[in-house]
Formats: C-alpha cells, structure tokens, sequence
C-alpha cells in the first residue's frame, strides 16, 4: 500500500522567530520588538543618588539601582523605573555600558524600555531569560484556574525585553577591566543571580532580593513554589551559605539597606530561614544534607535528588558516580521552572564537604549510571570548573553529546563531552581499582552496571535498575517501568542476570542508602522479572510484545532540530524491528510544504531483529518563515502494506 498523505502543512504565515543564543560578551540585540506597547506608568521615584564608595552609588527607586561607575562609563545593576537615567548628567556619567538584572520581577526591570529605547544592551539571569524576552508568551500560557503552582512568576513583565546577554551561573561577566562573578542564589526566585566584583576595594555582592537586612527577608509569599511548600525558604538558607563563602564585605540587597557586616547578617537570616523551615516542614533543609563513608573510600551521598557516590583514590582523586541536584527539593523547583529550549537549573554541592572532611584533592572521572538528568545534572559544572573527564557506557554516547536526538524520558538539556566509553564486559583501571562495566537495561535501555571491589567489598554501582526491598520479608528488590525510556521485554531479566553472575554484596543504587544484598534476594528478583515478562506477553496485543513496550519503535532523528532559512538538513528515519522476520517500511515526511524533501516517500527493508536508518534530504528556502519559532512535523507511515498514520514526529525549533 503507498501512502496516500504528502506533504501538507499549514502555509507558514507571519514572521516571529525564536530568541537567538548570546553570549556574555556578545551585546547584539535581541531582534523582536514586543507586539504592542502598554500604557506607560506616569509615577516616579523622588528619591536622590547616594553614594557608597568612589564609584558605586545607589538610587532608592521601585526597587535599589546601583550605579558603578568608571571615568564616564556606568554599568548598572536592575533598573526599577529607569529615572536613574534623568540624574547621571550630575555625575558626569555620558554613557551606560549595560544593565545587569539579578532576576525578572517587574519592580527589577519595569522601566526597562526606556534602556532598550536609548539602545543600552541588558544583560539577564540565564535560567530567567524567557521571562524578559519570551514575556507575552509567557503571560499566553500561564495557568491561573485551578492554580496549584503557586511560584510567583506572576511578577513578570507585561511586555517582553530585548535581551542582549545572558548571565550564566558560575560564569564571568566582563565589563572593562572588571570580572563580575555570576553566583546562582535561587530563593526569592528560583532563577536570581547574585553578582560579586571588586569596587574600591571592597569584595561587593549584588544579591538582589535573597536577603533585606539582618535575619530578614522581603516577603513570605515570592518562596513559595508549590501549593503549601517552604521551597524558596530552603534554596534561600543554601545560597547564603555559598554566599559566606564568597566572603563579600559589602552586600547590597534590592530592597533594604546596604550592609557593611555581611559574614554577621548572612548568619542572622541563615539561622532564621533554618528555623523557619523546620517549624513548617518538621523536615531538615538541603543545607544540612551531608555523604557518609559507607568504607573508608567510598562515600555516599544519599539525600541528594539521585544519589551520588564518590570513590576515593590513595592519590586523593575521586571517581564520581552520578552528580545530580543538591535535594529533591532544588531539583523538583529547578525542573519545573525550566522553559521548553532552557535545561534545568545546578547548583554546586558537597565538593567543599569532600575536600575537608574526607580529604579529597580532585575529581578526575565522573560516570553516570544512566542517561537521566537526576544523576547527571551537575556533570557540566564538574567539566568546565574542575576539568573533570567523563567516562560513560558506549550507548550513552549520542545522547549525551547530542541530547537533541532521541525523545526520551529525563534528558539533560545541554551536550556533555564523552572522553571515553566502554562495551559491555569491557575492564578497565582506574588508579588503584579494577572495574567491569555491563549493559544493564529496564530503568532504561541506556544505563550500565558497574563492579569494583573497594576496601574488600564487592560493589554494584547499579543505577536505578533496583531498589533495596520496600518489604524485607519478602526478599525481592523492587523496580520500576517507565516506557518512555525504552524498555523491553526482558530488559530487567537482563539487569538482574548480570547482579546474579557478579554476585555484589553491596548494591548501590541510584536513590537511598547503599544495601548489602543476598543471592537468594537476586534469584527471588529474577523470578519476578521473568513474570513480568509473561505479563507483558499476555496483555499487549501485538504477538511482538516490545512493539507495544516502546514508544519510538519508529522514530525520526534528531528529535529536536534548529533550522534557519536556507538551511539544508538531514533528518533520519529510524525503525526497530522485534519481528522474528524482515518487514518493510513505507515512511513520507508531513512538513511545511514550501519545504524541499527528498526523495518524497522512503522506503525499505529492516531485517528481523535489528534497526535501520534511512535520510531524508530537507531544503528550507531563504525567505521562508513559520507562523511560530517552535513546531511540529511528522511521519507517516506503511508498515508491511497496513497504513498506521502519522506515528511519530520531531520538535522544529526556527533560527535567524
């Protein structure tokens, strides 16, 4: 049967296009204008510039501006209504160089406009950019009916903001000869910035609204992110702590005074936020989430949002095994804060801790477990802040260095570079230890078992394949299917094989302490897992149960692709056959029509029990532009003569 459906499309119509990438350094223009303008407030600030030091002062205006000045250059951090801009003559300051915005509430950057208007670049949280540029968008899609996340987002601008750069977290903000470090300090918002540089002297932290004075914060409401959560509460007492360790000498918040015994007042409110969350929660707050030696070189972290461990070398490295988020708190804020293009938020952890308590020098290695963005959050941090190398599984290759390519479960939205990956059954050394790597699939298709023996013990670094028994009668280890991760028929038989043949007497998995475990436990978990697959058999209607395990049995990659006018790109089709015989694809592309697309319908064969890949040759014309920067095409597809639609698609995001 031939497939009867070409490509047809909705005929492109408008021309907005998605915010383009900056970097720090970079002060293009963000190119849209906002689609309407507002009614501009009439009101106005009557206070007066106050000066701090030789070249920082501060305007008490919607929120405080702080002004710091080079010869008649300025750079200003937030902007509240904009009047700074009608008393800078009095300064001899002719020129702002940039606007620097420590997060998105309207009474930081309401005034904006006037900024953009005059042509002065403003510079963003990274993890708060859609809420500037992306605005009305943002305001198009808010929920408000049946209101269960109650993050104040409901402080966003009302009109979007042309962004010139963004202020990556750990990163360095250059503005003449000064170095501005960009501390992430989630609390008041779950994307603000603090902004740390030397002014006369002095060690100056812009910290915007974490703190208002001495063990006093600005408002209860802005830290609560969930219905009845204290999130903003906890995240608040964690940044201060990595605030002190910066150890500023002035701190300037966005509301309040400047205080000039930051080290005192950072302690004040740390004590109050600490005690504050555990009256409402009875729970202890991330701050105090701490690894323990399970022997004496290896250290778990099992309060972490997954848990990592870290194996200690008689040389003082450390091999990492997973590094996610610091609780589940942080990640559960973080993920669901994140905007479609952006990849959730990381703040740094334990590391300190590791150095100073267990002696740790370095962190040469750091393998994930799997491909999910729980364990391997914080692996670019470790990369560009301790060269650390990552070493994976041969599988996780692509998706770690090409996350846009697979639609899966938990994908870490930004590419990590792989400096060596191994097959499975593969040895390898690693200092002083002998490890085997195995495939290790059911939580997820891309995950390994790792074995070592450290300090005598033979140990399963295992993912998130099992979980110590919720039930200690029964004897069996628990599990869990999620079938957006790829999952097979006989993927945990699998898994559970390889623990049976290795015979581990500790586990560690990917969440909650490590546990000792017997081979009657493992036999009993086999048992089960071949059950399971006989329920599989018994329930899905195709007699080849994995076609009605996997999602993305027929796919198209990448996934997510970036196209700009002229571009000429490759998609893929990729099929997995379970059959026990070849079968025969008939596949045709449903995309915009004014697109070129070679050749018009696909079609091939895939021997049994294997995957084939075939392209798709895709010309964009130069003057083309799509009704929106983020759409959707599709497959259609013919399987064996039986016409099954359109099965699958890709995410189109469109660039200038």
């Amino acid at each position: 049967m031939e497939a009867t459906s070409r490509r047809s499309f909705l005929k492109a119509v408008g021309t907005a296009a998605a915010v383009s990438p900056v970097q720090n350094s970079s002060a293009s223009q963000d190119s849209r204008s906002s689609a309407a303008t507002g009614r501009r407030s009439v009101f106005s600030p009557s206070a007066e510039i106050t000066r701090l030091s030789d070249n920082l002062y501060v305007l008490e205006d919607t929120c405080n501006v702080y002004l710091v000045r080079d010869g008649n250059h300025g750079l200003l951090i937030d902007f509240g209504s904009g009047r700074i801009l009608d008393l800078l003559p009095q300064l001899g300051i002719t020129r702002i160089d940039w606007v620097l915005h420590t997060h998105h509430h309207r009474d930081q950057c309401q005034g904006d406009f006037k900024a953009a208007e005059r042509s002065i670049p403003i510079a963003v949280p990274a993890h708060e950019k859609h809420l500037f540029a992306d605005a009305e968008n943002f305001w198009r899609n808010r929920r408000v009916f049946h209101l269960y996340y109650v993050r104040n987002d409901f402080n966003t601008i009302t009109e979007d903001i042309p962004v010139a750069a963004v202020l990556q977290d750990y990163g360095t903000f250059k503005w003449g000869n000064r170095d501005i470090f960009v501390l992430p300090t989630p609390g008041h918002t779950v994307g603000s910035v603090t902004l740390v540089v030397d002014i006369d002297g002095k060690r100056t932290a812009f910290a915007g609204d974490l703190l208002h004075s001495p063990g006093k914060i600005l408002n209860l409401w802005d830290t609560q992110v969930t219905y009845g959560g204290a999130e903003g509460i906890d995240l608040g007492a964690y940044s201060l702590a990595r605030l002190r360790e910066q150890k500023p000498a002035l701190l300037c918040p966005s509301h309040g005074a400047p205080m000039p015994d930051p080290d005192k007042a950072i302690e004040q409110t740390v004590d109050r936020l600490v005690e504050y969350y555990k009256f409402q929660t009875g729970n202890n707050p991330s701050l105090s989430f701490r690894g323990y030696a399970v022997s004496p070189h290896l250290i778990a972290h099992h309060l972490t949002t997954s848990s990592f461990y870290a194996i200690l070398s008689r040389s003082g490295k450390a091999m990492f095994i997973d590094y996610g988020s610091a609780s589940g708190l942080h990640f559960a804020s973080f993920e669901r804060a994140t905007s479609v293009s952006d990849r959730i938020r990381f703040v740094e952890h334990n590391i300190e801790d590791l150095k100073t308590r267990f002696g740790m020098q370095s962190i040469d290695v750091a393998m994930p477990s799997h491909m999910h963005d729980d364990h391997l959050n914080g692996f670019p941090h470790l990369t560009r802040r301790y060269g650390t190398r990552i070493w994976c599984y041969e599988n996780m290759v692509d998706i770690l260095e090409n996350p846009r390519g697979m639609n899966l479960g938990c994908i870490l939205g930004e590419p990590i570079k792989v400096s060596r990956s191994f097959r499975t059954g593969e040895h390898f050394k690693w200092e002083e230890y002998d490890f085997e790597v195995t495939h290790s699939p059911g939580h997820t298709e891309y995950q390994m078992a790792l074995f070592v023996t450290i300090d005598g013990a033979r140990v399963a670094f295992s993912g998130d394949a099992f979980f110590q028994p919720s039930d200690p009668t029964q004897g069996v280890l628990r599990h869990n299917l999620i079938f957006r991760n790829h999952v097979e028929s006989d993927s945990h038989i699998k898994s559970i094989r390889n623990l049976i043949e290795h015979e581990p007497a500790v586990i560690a998995p990917g969440h909650g302490r490590p546990f000792l475990v017997s081979r009657e436990e493992l036999l009993a978990t086999e048992q089960k897992m071949r059950q399971q697959e006989r329920v599989f058999g018994g329930l899905i209607a195709d007699p080849d149960a994995n076609f009605g395990l996997d999602p993305s049995w027929c796919s198209i990659y990448p996934y997510q692709m970036i196209i700009k006018p002229g571009d000429v790109a490759t998609a893929e089709i990729r099929v997995r056959n379970y059959r026990k015989a070849p079968i025969r694809m008939e596949v045709a592309l449903v995309a915009p029509l004014e697109w070129r697309i070679e050749p018009d319908v696909l079609r091939f064969q895939v021997p049994e029990a294997s995957m084939e890949a075939q392209a798709f040759r895709l010309q964009v014309p130069r003057d083309w532009h799509p009704a929106s920067p983020r759409f959707a095409i599709a497959a259609d597809v013919v399987c064996d003569g039986r016409y099954l639609g359109q099965i699958t698609e890709a995410v189109v995001e469109f660039s200038i």
